[in-house]
């Protein structure tokens, strides 16, 4: 699936238009169909006036109580697929300030029971010292000290013996020098610290360990409902429950890989005093 920004932000609204058009044509009414789907007739107005964007399981029972052909199904699909993705650029995050966009992180966060991460190319502002957290942005425009205060405010959530965290992070991220030696000590230490929590799985991943699918992007699985992957240029949003799942199995691979517990300690406590 290519993913072009404003056919992003377009499909929203077609899909809206496309299923309202469909109903019509069908000659039923708002609160005929909502029976047929077994839903709220608000909901079906809702997604008609593309108020909220239904999940693909959703536009599946619509298409289905229309009579849809198969055909019409697979496009209509494709369409809801592109609707429950969303592509946000850095310089958005940029204009709108950081520390919003820390707000976000923070609600997705509240919300969420289960969180994995997997880091190929640096620690997470969850995990990071407030050093390292400001190096990570010294290439961003601005006054940054909203954002640093910001991130080290969400790392509150990591205590929360409510919610469950899997940390997956290869070699590289541990051991890039994003501060100097000293200060990459503490941070390695503060990554083991963090791996007594009880609602804390941290997960290491040797370079050399053998895995035929190369680690490509950071990227975030809330819960089985969305998925947040990154680029130097912005990140995506999948809400796509086959997006999801395709992450959670490359997750899984990798999870497989990885050392935990004490030999994930002794790894670090290795690394750490590389830079002492």
């Amino acid at each position: 699936m290519t993913l072009d920004p404003e056919q992003l932000g377009q499909s929203k609204a077609d899909l809206a238009e496309t299923l309202r058009a469909l109903r019509k044509r069908a000659g039923l009414s708002q609160v005929r169909l909502a029976k047929r789907c077994n839903v709220s007739q608000s909901k079906i107005s809702k997604i008609e006036t593309a108020e909220i964007t239904p999940s693909l399981v959703d536009v599946e029972l619509i298409l289905r109580a229309l009579a849809a052909p198969e055909k019409l199904i697979a496009e209509i699909t494709s369409l809801a697929r592109l609707a429950n993705t969303e592509w946000e650029p850095i310089r958005s995050s940029w204009r709108r300030g950081l520390e919003k966009r820390q707000a976000e992180l923070a609600g997705l966060e509240a919300e969420a029971k289960e969180l994995r991460y997997f880091l190929p190319a640096m620690i997470t502002g969850l995990l990071a010292t407030p050093e390292y957290i400001r190096a990570s942005l010294e290439y961003s425009p601005g006054d940054i000290s909203k954002t640093v205060a910001r991130k080290l405010e969400r790392q509150t959530v990591l205590y929360d013996t409510t919610k469950r965290f899997t940390f997956l992070i290869t070699e590289q991220a541990v051991r890039w020098a994003v501060v100097p030696p000293p200060a990459m000590a503490v941070q390695i230490d503060r990554l083991t610290s963090l791996s007594h929590l009880p609602n804390i799985r941290m997960g290491l991943i040797r370079i050399g360990t053998a895995i035929t699918r190369g680690p490509m992007n950071t990227f975030t699985v809330y819960d089985n409902r969305l998925v947040t992957a990154e680029t130097f240029t912005g990140r995506t949003v999948f809400r796509d429950y086959r997006d999801i799942n395709e992450h959670l199995e490359v997750f899984n691979q990798y999870e497989q890989k990885a050392l935990f517990g004490d030999a994930a300690r002794a790894l670090l406590q290795e690394w750490a005093s590389l830079y002492r």
